[in-house]
């Protein structure tokens, strides 16, 4: 659960109270003035004031929710449970997790994400997505910092962002659908890890950037 609200809130701390209330009323007043004004008041802060914490609009209100969610993920899972589960069970669990806290909001995720796609939101959508899987590779205990650290977070954000889209779409009992189709995802990743792993022992099928570019420039004939 979040620190109540001081007394007098830096805009920041505003931001990181206002954003769940304002994505609990973007399901009717989309993410808008309106949904700011009506978390503003449940808050008792002056609307003026809420305003300026997303100087750009719906943008900064769904990134603000979207850190929200990444901060209330990482602080779900004691270092006892985490250490219980193999790596990518805590990434299932992480994946599971931001769900269930994106829930009483379905709605207005679908609406964020119909923001995120427009085309000059494309490089917030990209940040945001890279993030999220940046918090959950963190939660699952990776300090990969070579190629691997972009490579794991790159899959993860696909394999999250395509569980998503199937999750808004679920309506089986218990969002059994979702959960089958995270699965069988985190398993073609598995597949992939193993695959990486069996190429790292012949030098010879290696990946290499500068021998991918250097085909670019000069294609097999």
């Amino acid at each position: 659960m979040a620190e109540p609200l001081p007394q007098d809130p830096t805009l920041d701390e505003m931001r990181t109270h206002l954003a769940p209330r304002i994505a609990a009323h973007a399901a009717f007043d989309g993410w808008s003035d309106a949904a700011v004004e009506r978390a503003a008041e449940e808050l008792e802060i002056d609307p003026d004031q809420a305003r300026l914490a997303f100087p750009k609009g719906a943008a900064d209100m769904i990134d603000a929710w979207f850190a929200g969610i990444d901060a209330e993920m990482a602080a779900a899972f004691s270092a006892q449970e985490l250490a219980a589960m193999p790596v990518h069970k805590r990434i299932r669990a992480a994946v599971l997790k931001r769900i269930e806290i994106a829930r009483p909001a379905r709605e207005a995720l679908r609406r964020a994400l119909a923001i995120l796609a427009m085309p000059q939101n494309m490089p917030l959508a990209a940040k945001l997505s890279w993030r999220s899987a940046d918090a959950m590779w963190r939660l699952a205990g990776d300090t990969a910092t070579d190629f691997n650290h972009y490579s794991k977070r790159g899959i993860l954000a696909g394999v999250y962002g395509s569980t998503i889209m199937a999750w808004l779409d679920d309506e089986s009992e218990g969002e059994a659908e979702t959960i089958a189709f995270l699965d069988r995802r985190l398993g073609n990743v598995a597949d992939f890890e193993t695959f990486k792993k069996r190429l790292a022992g012949d030098p010879d099928q290696r990946f290499s950037v500068t021998r991918f570019l250097g085909r670019l420039r000069y294609p097999g004939r």
